[in-house]
């Protein structure tokens, strides 16, 4: 990049069509923004909540625990491609844990992300949406009988 060129310059709106051309932590650290704007969506969507609280109800989602949980429920429903993304991002080596995180939980989430990450930069936003209605079951907010 050039002294003059601004980051927006370099940045490419296609999608590479190779995601096993990135290392896997990238593909999770893209992935992590899928699942969050997913599980957000749903989330906005699903329940009538004050700003404060779906917040709240969206960090239980957008954790190590919440995520290996939606991975738990979308496990028997990968493909061998998808289980390989998974397991790429779930054997990368962070540098860091969060000290709040169980290792073997940000281990999975670190997969499903990169799993996450892997679909989107192939364009299979169908099949995130699918993986991503299965692993948030959020319930929609019942209307009061009267």
């Amino acid at each position: 990049m050039s002294m003059h060129s601004t980051i927006a310059d370099s940045i490419k709106i296609d999608r590479p069509a190779d995601p096993l051309s990135l290392p896997a932590l990238t593909l999770a650290y893209l992935g992590d923004t899928v699942y969050d704007l997913y599980v957000r969506t749903a989330l906005a969507e699903n329940l009538r909540l004050p700003m404060r609280a779906l917040h709240l109800e969206a960090a239980k989602h957008v954790c190590a625990a919440g995520q290996a949980a939606a991975y738990r429920r979308i496990a028997d429903q990968l493909s061998e491609s998808e289980q390989a993304a998974f397991r790429r991002g779930r054997n990368a080596h962070s540098a860091t844990v969060p000290k709040h995180a169980d290792v073997r939980d940000y281990r999975v989430a670190t997969g499903l992300e990169a799993l996450l990450g892997h679909l989107y930069l192939l364009g299979e936003d169908e099949r995130i949406g699918e993986l991503m209605h299965l692993a948030l079951q959020i319930e929609p907010e019942k209307e009061p009988e009267s």
